[in-house]
């Protein structure tokens, strides 16, 4: 049950981020003035879909705390890394963002040190 509730932190950590980039394209470029950044801002927090994100940010910490509970910080942590790869997994077909050679070399390292990780 342990590694569901790290699951369980990753997947809620990627559709946070995934769900306020989205939004934030949506919302457009923060304004440059004071003023104008607080109510960019404060409407953004009235949006269902960004208080989903917070909602699931909380949740993902909840799932943490039973996580930690269960495994040691240094091995359960390192599989946060796999948030890394689903990200920009997400990122290229859902906002068309380019894949470059260290963004693709450096994902493969982070899997692959999780998995090293994870066997000991």
């Amino acid at each position: 049950m342990g590694h569901v509730y790290i699951l369980a932190t990753i997947l809620l950590t990627v559709y946070g981020q995934l769900i306020i980039k989205w939004q934030m394209m949506q919302a457009g470029i923060l304004p440059v003035d004071f003023a104008g950044k607080v109510v960019f801002l404060l409407r953004l927090l009235l949006n269902g879909w960004i208080l989903s994100a917070f909602l699931a940010a909380f949740l993902a910490s909840l799932a943490w705390m039973a996580a930690m509970t269960r495994f040691q910080l240094s091995y359960a942590y390192p599989y946060m890394g796999l948030v890394f790869a689903l990200l920009l997994l997400a990122s290229v077909f859902l906002f068309h963002e380019a894949v470059t050679w260290p963004k693709l070399i450096g994902t493969v390292l982070i899997v692959v040190g999780v998995v090293v990780v994870s066997q000991g």
